[in-house]
């Protein structure tokens, strides 16, 4: 069973990897090179999460079965050998750095670039990532002369390397900090707040309010841009050079714009015999980068409208169904689809209304505290790792309780809980985190190429700190703990801290300190208050702007509640319609076509042209339908339908036409 754990997890990490890639990336519309970028760094990130329990594990049976110990020591099914680890991490890690430093930057550039070409593409984003490059050589270069000047080091490859993995821990556990003081509170704060149903729902008319103004400014902005871009598909004809740009360029506009502009165009139309002004390929690459953005946003505003309508909706139908006597959940807009037979048999109405109006509240809350507990352990280790006699890092003692009879199941398990929560606080603020719109990642299929390199670059930079701090956590690794422990194969890669002591003995240990500062300031809203006095409105209870946006979005939700109720009861009536006297017209025009036949048969008897009067008659009379508005007739409008209705009863008295016959 040798390296079996390590091949399971391989293969259920890269699943996981590609379900949330598919969550927030389009495989349809996106381009593969950004999709593989992507998968690759989250799929290699997560890797290292999961692994690493096991390289733990590994670490305490090699020195349980190359040391003598009372306690008698087997091999695990998760062992992994001595040879296999460090060669895994070695490509792990340094593909992950490459991604992240180099390949993911001139990516992000070239999806993001305008350019009609690939050339016009890779020249973009060279340009662009000259400064970025620039600044890392920059501060490579200074740790090189630092390390150099340094009378009792001698440069190797071995420091070089070391140097190198140790700028990019620094800089990533800057920011790990930042983002985990901020994901330990609010975490729990969320999922306390989700047992909150009024709390949440006012919350969610503040989200329907803003939302709805950046709906309309991205409506605005399509206009705009659109309206330009039929500007210049006008003044450039078919046979102009730059006309091939045009033409890629309204391939990115919506169907409809794409029709309209192509109304408008004329024919072949000489451009040299005008003297017209005509922008220039510059300009045009710059429009198509304004269409690309342009018509994304629109797109993810236009989704995310219709996502946080159907959540009011329906914490609006849990307010009203907490009060029910009868114990059954009622929508006010019951699903079209057909019921499955989860919903049939075990997600029925009553369970629904049991667990959406009493349940799910106590479980929110029981898992809040829960996680609360949890964020208070990692604050107290986090303040404590570098206490190693007495140990006073919970985490610590955990792992060395275990350690004493190499229960490795109890160890890998601890790991990974304590690795798992880590990670969820960190990715969760890097995927709730909004830079204006330059960052955003956004569900169902509406990220674009730019926020998901970006975000594949944040976690190639955040976990491999995040790994290091997690081993200090439980005194593995030397460099922080100063302890002669066997260490993991993920250690030996990272490399001996002490060749910048400053580094190893000062930052690493002080600087996790600050994340009592900053759950604090989270804790208080520090950044919310800011936020909301610098103009961003952000959601606050006792502000008056938060309570004119409530009002605002709760009569845009009522709204929308009105406009879908009108399209119900249309269909509705409809349906009504269709079925009372959909069975009467078949029969009326079947009866109709006979009764008439007949007629025709017994005038054929006195003409001779009778055949083909006869024929002739009932083609007619098959082809024709009775005097109705049937559904595809009938409009949204309640008014409309019910002229419909009436006369479709006045087409009944058309039957006496063949009374006298």
């Amino acid at each position: 069973m040798s390296g079996a754990a390590l091949g399971i997890e391989i293969v259920v990490v890269f699943f996981l990897a590609l379900f949330l890639l598919h969550r927030y990336g389009d495989f349809k519309k996106q381009q593969r090179m950004v999709l593989f970028g992507t998968l690759l760094a989250w799929y290699l990130c997560f890797l290292i999460v999961f692994i690493l329990p096991l390289d733990v594990s590994s670490c305490f049976t090699a020195y349980c079965l190359s040391h003598s110990v009372p306690t008698p020591c087997y091999k695990p099914w998760s062992y992994i050998p001595k040879r296999i680890m460090p060669v895994f991490w070695r490509v792990v890690y340094w593909t992950s750095q490459c991604l992240t430093w180099l390949l993911l930057p001139f990516m992000q550039s070239y999806a993001r670039s305008g350019g009609f070409s690939i050339t016009g593409k890779i020249k973009t984003a060279l340009i662009e990532n000259a400064i970025y490059y620039g600044t890392y050589l920059l501060i490579f270069g200074s740790l090189l002369i630092y390390v150099a000047v340094h009378p009792e080091w001698h440069l190797s490859w071995y420091e070089l390397q070391t140097i190198g993995i140790t700028a990019a821990n620094t800089w990533g556990l800057f920011l790990l900090v930042l983002l985990l003081g901020y994901g330990l509170v609010e975490i729990p704060r969320s999922y306390w707040n989700a047992s909150r149903h009024g709390h949440l729902l006012i919350k969610t008319y503040f989200k329907a309010s803003k939302l709805m103004t950046e709906k309309a400014d991205a409506e605005e902005n399509l206009e705009d841009v659109m309206e330009e871009v039929r500007k210049v598909s006008e003044s450039i004809k078919y046979n102009h050079p730059l006309r091939k740009f045009i033409d890629t360029i309204l391939r990115k506009c919506p169907v409809d714009y794409q029709e309209k502009m192509g109304r408008n165009m004329d024919d072949y139309e000489d451009f040299d015999d005008k003297q017209n002004t005509y922008p220039s390929e510059k300009s045009l690459v710059k429009l198509h980068k304004q269409v690309i953005y342009a018509v994304q946003r629109h797109n993810r505003t236009r989704v995310q409208w219709q996502i946080l309508l159907q959540e009011a909706i329906h914490l609006e139908d849990v307010a009203k169904n907490e009060t029910s006597s009868t114990h059954q959940f009622v929508h006010s807009f019951p699903s079209s689809e057909p019921t499955g037979w989860f919903s049939r048999y075990i997600y029925t109405p009553t369970v629904e209304w049991y667990w959406e109006c009493l349940l799910r509240r106590w479980f929110y809350r029981v898992l809040s505290v829960v996680l609360t507990l949890f964020s208070v352990a990692v604050v107290w280790s986090e303040c404590t790792f570098f206490s190693t006699r007495p140990v006073l890092s919970l985490f610590a003692v955990f792992i060395q309780l275990a350690e004493r009879d190499y229960n490795y199941l109890y160890i890998e398990m601890a790991c990974f809980i304590t690795i798992f929560f880590l990670c969820t606080c960190v990715y969760s603020t890097v995927f709730r985190i909004r830079v204006f719109n330059y960052y955003y990642l956004a569900s169902h299929h509406q990220t674009d190429a730019y926020s998901l390199q970006f975000s594949g670059m944040l976690f190639c930079r955040l976990t491999p700190p995040l790994c290091l701090n997690f081993l200090g956590l439980i005194h593995m690794d030397s460099a922080i703990s100063h302890q002669q422990k066997e260490q993991t194969a993920y250690t030996s890669i990272m490399g001996s801290m002490r060749v910048l002591s400053f580094i190893a003995n000062g930052f690493y240990i002080y600087y996790p300190m600050l994340i009592v500062i900053l759950c604090i300031a989270t804790y208080f809203s520090l950044g919310t208050r800011c936020l909301n006095l610098l103009g961003f409105q952000q959601f606050m209870g006792d502000n008056e702007m938060t309570s004119d946006l409530i009002d605002e979005g709760k009569e845009l939700i009522r709204r929308e509640k009105r406009k879908r109720q009108r399209i119900e009861d249309g269909e509705n009536r409809r349906r009504e319609w269709k079925e009372r006297y959909g069975n009467q017209r078949e029969d009326y025009t079947s009866n109709s076509s006979r009764l008439f036949s007949t007629v025709l048969r017994n005038t054929a008897k006195y003409s001779r042209s009778g055949g083909r009067t006869e024929r002739d008659c009932i083609e007619l009379l098959q082809d024709a339908e009775p005097l109705d508005f049937n559904a595809d007739a009938l409009t949204d409008d309640p008014l409309d339908a019910e002229h419909g209705g009436r006369y479709l009863s006045m087409s009944s008295s058309r039957s006496r036409i063949f009374d006298d016959v």
